[in-house]
């Protein structure tokens, strides 16, 4: 009875644990959601993004990043670096301006907001009179001009944003410097655009969308030239020595307006419809820069035929007689064009292109001849196809890494091998203390290995599975190949492509071992391959095995799709992962778990109807069982028979009387104490053991005795708070064969005398199945069969999904990955005690000393409080004090989003943080732990939120950024370098956190981004299935210090 009573309060355990753990969201992996503004600056070379919940984002050298979110959830919708300052103003969509600075404190930067403004009308004035459309820092880095909707310039004096009335520029008094035939045509409305002159800090020009552009003297307060354009005016560009104006309009046409000072009335130099003479949409922005060699950049934004191409996001390059309209795959935001920054200049020298689209960043290297794209260390477009999966490995062999880096470069040969360009700040992270893999499955059959050892999540390599099977589109043929005289001349450009070819291709499972390399992927069609490294490109047939999964069933119709038709012949692979095996279960329903052991060769998978074990070294199956329950309707697409005989049904009328006459009997309440009571009615007893599968209907009645002895006997105790009761489940409720976890381990199965290695399986009706595998020794590997055979059957009588399996040696700690002790680098597992059994359900989890099955330890969740286990992973949590000491521990997170660790193998709660809010079931349902404290989930459908649980293992951001020390003003070198250089991210110690010492909420972005229930729909609608992760890390140790203001956990 003491296991179920609150422990005491114990200050030495209380103190170890502030040692061990301690919750932090530390960075944001991913492409920032639904983007609303960009903006540069060319002395920091720092690039902010600005989202549509208020967040901001700085961006320079890898490992360089800051996020800062405005207290209102407004878009921001502009983002003005100040001139020469670590400053930064926002204007959101309800008209407020806010000031951002990057401050050092404690030796690193932290952007922080200043101040915040408001422009206000006189009384009674519309809103229209002081809304904000344009913004302009000026060089004096002490004013800002503000255009209206109204035609108004207001002037704002920073830092505190005051108001200076008596500079008001206002359409009135422009128009008084216009001459007569000016006056009469409607030439004022909102300002388009507003800009200083290159050369002279007392000019700027001014745009009103009707035409109009003035040259204002700042000074002398008055008009020192005009030009009248026809057409609506979209925005302008000023060349670089100020003689030549450049206006872009709605009727997809710009102009060149000379400025000279005997000419009041000019004529425009060029105009030019660049894709007419057909009706074109607007050109929207418009740059005009000037080379050494003496021919100009011309790049704009839109302008495409209206007709045929209206629903293209392009930007066109101009430049010495070559023209290309880059195509983006969503809708481009913004742009800007990185230049010479040196304001002493005398050319532009442009070197880099930088597109804002609303799902990813593209930058064109426009130095180097076809102008080939940059790969970003960074801001990675995760979900460039929907991600369905995700899957983490920690501690990387070098070779290995080594390997699946050079595939990953050979696919890389269209980048350029410009350094990237954004390169300011300095990052103050040492290297990471090893290579950690996040491997994401995607909607389109592809999977991506992303290197996650630090704050940059930056793409390794892709591996496709599209080309093992026969889709509706050929993978060669190249839609968008354009000819030569093609017009207008488009090019795609990026990688965000969210269509995909069959859904049935969609990445449900993926289990990478590090050791040999093996590589299983399970999809949504029942496809499983098993795939292994090779270096070189290759030619082979891929062999098919079908799985039948529903061997034993009768009256079965498959209502579901179809299984996809696995390519004919020899197919061609390049380097990199290459499927051998195709394991087709059938009916072809998702695969649902998936385990890989490499050393014995064997995969096991698992879907609704069932699971298998296959041998990928002999490609034979070894066995396959059918898991499903006569009421299992949803998880066979179709009932096995819907005439059920008359014989049956009375039988099972029967069964429910007997039922529950038995229960009413059993565990009376006043039955005297030397009564003998059935073994499986003891409190602890709360499962089934079934060595033969063919006695189970004589089984219900212990079980329902079980279940209703269960209910009362916790129903007449006082239990702690984490020892309540759980839910009562129906054993025919639907989906009770839906696999939802598999394990292999080497251990007592049998009996106490010798070990044998086997298979563990869990059922979404609380079954647990294991399977005692004779796996030949290696010189007979090829030439005997692997034999299985059913040794236990174990029922949980609440009936809750299994999510977890585990087994713990003799010194109680989790066995070893395959081939983890044959590569000394983990110790041998303790085969001389007794191992356990650990048996995660979503209600509780238990303990089980093999081979017996006999109940040790349990732990229940608070199931009439809704907490149900979602996801589970072993992790090791090391001492911040002490170097070589460190504890084994489970990582929980339930659908509430909290997530607690439990000690193994005493099952005791030791901390709990709220994570995930409960409203978002995408982010619980998406979220990975790693073997060393840290975790992953979704906080939109392109980014990732990084956690840590542990005081020694923390990675993120730790940078400095000082103005003083800005960058030489060059641009980056070619070289021959597959691209950007990584830099060293950061991992830190910090003081610990404990449950009563919960942090204050930050600026965390998910909080904005979970504000929108679109949000959490567009995950949910691309996520599916389990994962876990299970195994071992060393400890590691980094001396750290102050970390970035970024927000803290909740």
């Amino acid at each position: 009875m003491r296991r179920f009573l609150r422990a005491g309060h114990d200050p030495m355990r209380e103190r170890l644990k502030r040692d061990l753990f301690q919750f932090n969201k530390t960075v944001e992996h991913g492409f920032p959601h639904q983007p609303s503004a960009l903006g540069y600056s060319p002395s920091l070379r720092i690039l902010a993004i600005g989202t549509r919940s208020g967040a901001v984002k700085l961006f320079g050298a890898p490992g360089v990043e800051f996020m800062g979110l405005h207290r209102e959830n407004n878009a921001v919708i502009q983002i003005h670096f100040l001139p020469g300052q670590c400053q930064l103003v926002t204007l959101l969509d309800d008209n407020s301006l806010h000031l951002w600075s990057l401050k050092v404190k404690g030796g690193v930067s932290e952007l922080q907001e200043e101040e915040s403004f408001v422009l206000r009308g006189p009384p009674g004035a519309a809103p229209s009179a002081t809304q904000i459309t344009v913004v302009l820092p000026h060089s004096s880095q002490e004013l800002l001009y503000l255009g209206t909707e109204s035609g108004n310039v207001f002037v704002v004096q920073l830092p505190g944003f005051r108001l200076l009335d008596d500079r008001t520029i206002s359409s009135e008094v422009v128009l008084q410097w216009l001459p007569e035939e000016a006056r009469h045509r409607r030439v004022f409305e909102m300002v388009e655009a507003l800009q200083e002159h290159p050369r002279d800090p007392n000019q700027i020009i001014i745009g009103y969308s009707r035409g109009l552009i003035v040259i204002w003297d700042l000074q002398g307060s008055r008009v020192l030239y005009h030009i009248l354009s026809n057409q609506q005016l979209e925005n302008v560009s000023w060349q670089r020595d100020g003689r030549l104006i450049v206006t872009c309009h709605s009727d997809g046409s710009y102009c060149q307006w000379p400025v000279l000072s005997d000419t009041q009335h000019p004529e425009p130099l060029r105009s030019s419809i660049p894709y007419g003479p057909f009706p074109c949409k607007a050109i929207t922005k418009i740059f005009w820069l000037t080379t050494k060699q003496g021919l100009p950049f011309t790049i704009f934004q839109g302008g495409m035929p209206r007709a045929s191409y209206g629903d293209r996001h392009c930007i066109s390059v101009v430049h010495n007689g070559q023209q290309t309209a880059f195509d983006f795959t969503s809708r481009v935001i913004d742009f800007t064009v990185l230049t010479e920054a040196d304001p002493a200049a005398a050319f532009d020298d442009p070197y880099a292109l930088v597109v804002l689209a609303e799902e990813e960043l593209v930058v064109i290297d426009l130095q180097t001849v076809g102008w080939p794209p940059v790969q970003p260390p960074y801001l990675a477009s995760l979900h460039c196809s929907a991600i369905t999966c995700s899957h983490h490995v920690s501690n990387i062999p070098l070779k290995l890494w080594e390997r699946i880096t050079a595939a990953g470069s050979r696919q890389n040969s269209h980048f350029s091998t410009m350094e990237w360009p954004i390169d300011g700040g300095t990052s103050l992270a040492p290297p990471p203390p090893q290579r950690d893999l996040l491997l994401t499955g995607h909607e389109d059959g592809t999977v991506r290995f992303w290197d996650a050892s630090g704050v940059c999540l930056r793409l390794l390599y892709k591996l496709s599975t599209v080309q093992v099977f026969l889709t509706d589109s050929d993978p060669n043929e190249n839609l968008n190949a354009q000819g030569e005289d093609e017009w207008p001349p488009l090019r795609k450009v990026g990688s965000f492509d969210p269509y995909s070819d069959d859904p049935r291709l969609g990445i449900q499972k993926i289990f990478l071992c590090k050791y040999s390399g093996y590589l299983a992927v399970a999809g949504t069609a029942g496809q499983v391959l098993v795939l292994e490294l090779n270096d070189e490109a290759a030619e082979h047939a891929v062999e098919q095995v079908e799985a039948d999964l529903l061997q034993d069933q009768e009256g079965y119709r498959w209502k579901g799709h179809e299984r996809l038709t696995a390519r004919p012949g020899p197919v061609c692979f390049e380097p990199g992962f290459q499927p051998f095996v195709l394991v087709q279960c059938q009916p072809p329903a998702v695969v649902t778990s998936l385990a890989l052991h490499s050393e014995w060769r064997l995969v096991a998978f698992g879907t609704s109807h069932g699971f298998g074990l296959f041998d990928h070294q002999q490609r034979r199956q070894v066995f396959v069982k059918c898991t499903l329950h006569p009421s299992d309707q949803l998880a066979m697409e179709g009932p096995l028979s819907r005439v059920k005989s008359l014989k049956k049904s009375l039988r099972q009328s029967f069964r429910r009387m007997r039922r529950s006459r038995v229960s009413s009997r059993k565990r009376r309440p006043g039955a005297p104490s030397g009564e003998v009571r059935p073994k499986a009615s003891r409190l602890w007893q709360d499962h089934t053991v079934l060595p033969h599968p063919q006695s189970r209907p004589n089984s219900l009645q212990v079980q329902a005795a079980s279940t209703k002895a269960e209910r009362t006997g916790l129903h007449n105790m006082e239990l702690a708070p984490v020892q309540r009761k759980i839910e009562a489940r129906s054993a025919e409720d639907s989906f009770t064969g839906f696999v939802r976890t598999l394990y292999f381990a080497d251990t007592y199965l049998r009996d106490s005398s010798r070990h044998c290695p086997s298979l563990w399986a869990g059922t979404n009706g609380g079954t647990v199945y294991a399977f005692s595998l004779r796996v030949p020794p290696a010189e007979r590997r090829m030439d005997e069969p692997v034999r299985a055979e059913q040794a236990k059957e174990i029922q949980l009588m609440h009936r809750a999904p299994v999510v977890g399996i585990l087994v713990l040696d003799g010194h109680s700690v989790p066995l070893p990955e395959p081939l983890e002790v044959a590569h000394d680098l983990s110790k041998s597992p303790d085969m001389q005690g007794s191992h356990q059994l650990l048996v995660i359900s979503e209600e509780q989890f238990k303990a089980f000393t093999l081979p017996k099955v006999s109940a040790k330890l349990k732990l229940r969740l608070t199931a009439l409080e809704g907490s149900r286990v979602r996801r589970v992973g072993v992790a090791r949590f090391g001492s911040c004090r002490s170097e070589d000491y460190g504890e084994y521990h489970l990582s929980v997170l339930t659908n509430l989003g909290d997530i607690q660790v439990v000690s193994l193998p005493l099952l005791k709660p030791q901390v709990r943080y709220s994570c995930i809010r409960r409203e978002d079931v995408s982010g619980i349902a998406s979220c990975v732990f790693t073997k060393h404290g840290q975790g992953f989930y979704l906080i939109s459908p392109s980014e990732f939120e990084r956690f840590s649980l542990s005081t020694k293992w923390l990675v993120e951001p730790r940078c400095l950024v000082d103005s003083a020390k800005t960058k030489k003003y060059s641009c980056p070198s070619n070289g021959n370098g597959m691209g950007p250089k990584r830099t060293s991210d950061q991992i830190r110690n910090s003081d610990s956190q404990s449950d009563a010492e919960e942090k204050k909420p930050g600026p965390v972005m998910e909080h904005a981004l979970l504000n929108d229930e679109r949000v959490l729909k567009e995950i949910q609608s691309t996520l599916e299935g389990d994962r876990g992760s299970y195994g071992n890390l060393r400890s590691h140790r980094v001396a750290g210090g102050c970390s970035l203001s970024r927000g803290e956990a909740e």
